[in-house]
């Protein structure tokens, strides 16, 4: 059997009958629905992405968070802090070691995991504090400077992603206020508050507001507030356990 061809204007589309001579059967070509595009999502500019500062991620904050580090009332050491969000919620706890020269002190979460230690050096002309992970491995230092007019302190250290920071503590060490600023952008990454009432200067505690900026370790900003709790002391003289 032959194949019958039909012969259709090119000007008109129709689907092409084909008659198959062995099977007898006929099949149609028929128009094949076109597929979407593939739509691929453009990349996020490196320079709108926000970097993390700091070390512990868990404590690394999507937005503006207030905190509120306050020295115990009643401290065997004298140097125990409470650490909580600004509704009461609390995040951290420092304790102090009783009659440690280096006036160490532990900071844990709320698990009790110890998270690091802050140790104050000595043998080093300008007051130098570090923060030592739970085997004793140096993870940042702040060291204060001495300026013509107050004093300023500056944290360095390594973030999570590797970059190397440096935060500049700007403001006099005896002043109610300081604020923690990046030294790369020079955008405030903190601010410190010291809040004065008439019976916590009766009973030598401190308490501070810590505002921190999204994308920033909450933990490592309590690290500095502490270093500035401890400096003002210094300033102030000596109290309670060793140092």
């Amino acid at each position: 059997m032959g194949i019958f061809r039909c012969l259709i204007p090119a000007s008109e589309e129709f689907p092409v009958a084909v008659i198959n001579p062995s099977m007898h059967v006929a099949t149609m070509a028929l128009p094949q629905t076109p597929q979407p595009p593939l739509i691929v999502e453009p990349p996020i500019p490196a320079g709108l992405t926000l970097h993390q500062i700091g070390i512990f991620l868990a404590y690394i904050t999507s937005r503006t968070e207030t905190l509120i580090v306050k020295e115990k009332g009643l401290s065997f050491s004298g140097d125990d802090f409470e650490v909580c969000h600004a509704n009461g919620f609390p995040i951290l706890k420092v304790e102090g070691v009783v009659m440690s020269l280096s006036g160490r002190k532990r900071v844990y979460d709320m698990r009790e995991n110890h998270l690091f230690s802050i140790v104050k050096e000595h043998f080093h002309i300008h007051t130098t504090y570090a923060v030592e992970d739970p085997q004793g491995a140096r993870i940042m230092t702040v060291r204060n400077c001495l300026q013509l007019f107050g004093s300023r302190a500056t944290a360095t250290f390594n973030s999570i992603d590797g970059s190397a920071e440096i935060l500049k503590m700007k403001g006099n060490w005896l002043d109610r206020r300081a604020d923690i600023v990046a030294k790369t952008t020079d955008n405030v990454v903190a601010c410190i508050d010291r809040k004065f009432r008439a019976r916590d200067l009766l009973l030598g505690k401190q308490k501070y507001t810590l505002e921190v900026a999204p994308g920033v370790d909450m933990a490592l900003m309590v690290a500095m507030c502490i270093c500035f709790d401890e400096k003002n002391n210094e300033n102030r003289g000596p109290r309670g356990a060793a140092a």
